[in-house]
C-alpha cells in the first residue's frame, strides 16, 4: 500500500466523509473531513499551477488551524516537502532556515507580516522563495504576496495525482543543535506512518474521541498527535495558544477525551480559581511530555480525579519513545515509562554496550519512526544513527521490568517550557557583543517553566553590564531563549579539550531562574 500520507487522508475521507474533523476555535469553524479533503485538493492543485511539484519545500509559517492542515496534506498529496516553522524564531532564524532547505514556497499568516516583508525584502541572497501566500484579509496583504483563500476557493477540488509514497520526504523539522546551528530533521511518509501506528497501538485514542491540541503544530508533539488522530477519525479541536483559564473551557465545553500539555502548562492549569468544579467528566486523561513530570504535580491533578500521563520522545524519533499511562504513571511517578508498542529501548555506556539495571546510561531508542537523517548533515546523521538505534544524548536509568527514568542530558540542552533552547546558539550571539570576552549558558530551574537559560560571561571590561547584553539579544533570538538572567567571572572553567564544564557552572549558579 502506498503509505503518503495525503492518500491515506483521502481514505480517512472516504470513511468518515461526515465526521467532524477539525474544529478551529480562533476562526470559529467547524470541518467535516469531506471539507478538509476537498480544502486540501484544491489547495495542492493551485500549488501545483505555481510550480510546486515533488521534491520542493513548502514552508509553512502559522498559527494552529484550518490552514496548517491543509497546507501539510496538500503538500503530501503533491508529494512536495512540508517545512513547518517556528512561529516564535525571528527573522534572521528564519532565514537561515528557509535558504538551508531550499524552501520554494511560503505559506504565511498575516501576523508574521512583518517578519516575512523583512525575509523578503532581503531578496534571493536571503532565500529561495519563489511563491509568497499570504493567509489573512486580501486588502491587507503585501501586493507581492498571493491571497491563500483565492489558492482554496478557486483550486479544482478533484483528487490530484499522488506521485509520492512511502520513502519520499514528508517532512523536514528543524531542531536547534549543539553547534548553535538548527538541523533539519528529515522524516519520509513510512516513518511517520510508522509514528502514528506506534501512537495508536500503544495509547488509549480512537475515533469517537475528541482531542484537544494546544501546542504549536511546528512541534512534533503536536504534528504527530494530529496525523494519528486523523489517520484514525477521531475529532481535533485546534486551540491557537495556550491560555489556562480558554484550555478549561474548551475541555469542558468541546467534551475533551484527552490533550497533551508540558509540565509548566499543568503548573498553570491548576491555578485557575475552580476548576474542578467544571463538568471535566469527558476527560480521560493529560498527556505531558518535554520534561519530566514532578510527582507532586501527578498527584495534585490525581486529587481531581485526573490523570496524568507521560510521554518520552523527540523530534528525531517523530514523537515516540517511551510512554507510561494508567496505575503506573501514579506508583511509578517520576518514570517516563517503557517503550512504546513499535519501539525498542536500551541504555548503554559510552562504548554503546547495555548497562545493568539500575545503573546510568545513554538511552537509545530504534523503530520505523525514527528520521532518515538531517538534511545536508551527514557528519551529524552519521553521529546520531547508529545500525538502526538512534542516540538520544539523554541519560537514563532502566529497573528490571524496563521502566526508564530520565536523569539528565548528555547534551547542554535546556526545556524551557516546553521549547527546546541550546546553549551554543545564544553563545555564539552573545559572543559577537564587544564587550563580551568568554561565555557558557546553562540552564537554571523555574518553577513557571521547568528551566530558563542562565549566561555565565567573562567580559571585556566592567562597562558591560546585564542590561547591555539582555537589550543585546533582543531581536536577535527568539524570546524564550533570551538568557533570564546573567552573572559575570573571571574566567570559564573548561576540560582539557577546552569545553566548559557546566557541570560546575550549575553547582556555582544553582538559580532558581529569575
Amino acid at each position: 500500500m502506498n503509505k503518503n500520507l495525503g492518500e491515506l487522508f483521502r481514505r480517512r475521507a472516504y470513511i468518515s466523509p461526515d465526521v467532524e474533523a477539525i474544529v478551529d476555535l480562533a476562526a470559529g469553524q467547524r470541518f467535516s473531513y469531506a471539507e478538509v479533503n476537498q480544502r486540501v485538493n484544491a489547495l495542492a492543485h493551485s500549488l501545483a499551477a505555481r510550480g510546486v511539484k515533488r521534491g520542493d519545500r513548502v514552508a509553512m509559517l502559522l498559527f494552529n488551524g484550518i490552514e496548517f492542515v491543509d497546507t501539510f496534506y496538500a503538500a503530501a498529496k503533491l508529494g512536495a516537502v512540508a517545512v513547518p516553522l517556528n512561529w516564535r524564531l525571528v527573522a534572521d532564524e528564519l532565514a537561515f532556515i528557509l535558504k538551508d532547505c531550499g524552501a520554494t514556497t511560503l505559506i504565511y499568516g498575516v501576523e508574521f507580516a512583518d517578519t516575512v516583508a523583512d525575509l523578503h525584502d532581503r531578496a534571493e541572497e536571503a532565500t529561495d522563495i519563489a511563491n509568497w501566500i499570504e493567509v489573512g484579509p486580501e486588502d491587507k496583504r503585501h501586493v507581492w504576496a498571493d491571497p491563500y483563500y483565492s489558492l482554496i476557493n478557486d483550486g479544482d477540488i478533484s483528487e490530484p495525482d499522488c506521485p509520492s509514497e512511502n520513502d519520499d520526504l514528508m517532512f523536514i523539522m528543524y531542531t536547534s543543535g549543539t553547534t548553535g546551528l538548527p538541523k533539519g530533521v528529515m522524516h519520509t511518509h513510512n516513518t511517520i506512518f510508522g509514528a502514528q501506528n506506534n501512537v495508536l497501538t500503544t495509547m488509549d485514542l480512537g475515533p469517537r474521541d475528541r482531542y484537544l491540541i494546544v501546542l504549536p503544530l511546528f512541534h512534533v508533539g503536536a504534528l504527530t498527535p494530529i496525523v494519528s488522530a486523523m489517520h484514525c477519525g477521531t475529532s481535533v479541536v485546534l486551540m491557537r495558544q495556550f491560555d489556562p483559564v480558554g484550555m478549561w473551557d474548551v475541555i469542558e465545553k468541546e467534551r475533551i477525551a484527552t490533550t497533551l500539555a508540558v509540565p509548566a502548562m499543568l503548573n498553570f492549569m491548576l491555578t485557575v480559581p475552580d476548576f474542578d468544579k467544571r463538568d471535566l467528566s469527558a476527560l480521560r486523561n493529560i498527556l505531558s511530555g518535554a520534561s519530566p513530570v514532578p510527582a507532586a504535580l501527578i498527584e495534585k491533578y490525581k486529587a481531581y480525579g485526573i490523570e496524568i500521563e507521560q510521554v518520552y520522545g523527540m523530534t528525531e524519533t517523530g514523537g515516540p519513545g517511551c510512554y507510561i499511562g494508567g496505575k503506573d504513571a501514579i506508583e511509578r511517578a517520576g518514570s517516563t515509562g517503557r517503550g512504546y508498542m513499535l519501539t525498542d529501548v536500551r541504555v548503554v555506556d559510552d562504548d554503546l554496550n547495555d548497562v545493568q539495571p539500575g545503573e546510568p546510561g545513554q538511552i537509545l531508542l530504534r523503530g520505523d519512526h525514527n528520521m532518515i537523517g538531517y538534511w545536508n548533515r551527514p557528519d551529524a546523521t552519521a553521529e546520531t544513527l547508529r545500525d538502526g538505534w538512534l542516540l538520544t544524548g539523554d541519560v537514563a536509568i532502566m529497573d528490571v521490568d524496563g521502566f526508564v527514568t530520565i536523569h539528565d542530558r548528555i547534551k547542554d540542552m535546556v526545556i524551557s517550557g516546553g521549547e527546546n533552547v541550546y546553549p551554543a546558539e545564544i553563545e555564539n550571539v552573545l559572543l559577537q557583543h564587544d564587550g563580551v570576552a568568554d561565555v557558557a549558558v546553562i540552564g537554571q530551574p523555574s518553577e513557571a517553566w521547568g528551566e530558563s537559560p542562565f549566561a555565565v560571561v567573562v567580559r571585556k571590561d566592567d562597562s558591560t553590564s546585564e542590561a547591555d547584553l539582555m537589550k543585546y539579544c533582543d531581536g536577535k533570538m527568539a524570546s524564550f531563549k533570551t538568557p533570564k538572567g546573567v552573572a559575570f567571572i573571571d574566567v570559564i572553567p573548561r576540560n582539557p579539550t577546552g569545553k566548559p564544564l557546566k557541570r560546575v557552572l550549575r553547582e556555582q549558579f544553582p538559580g532558581p531562574a529569575t
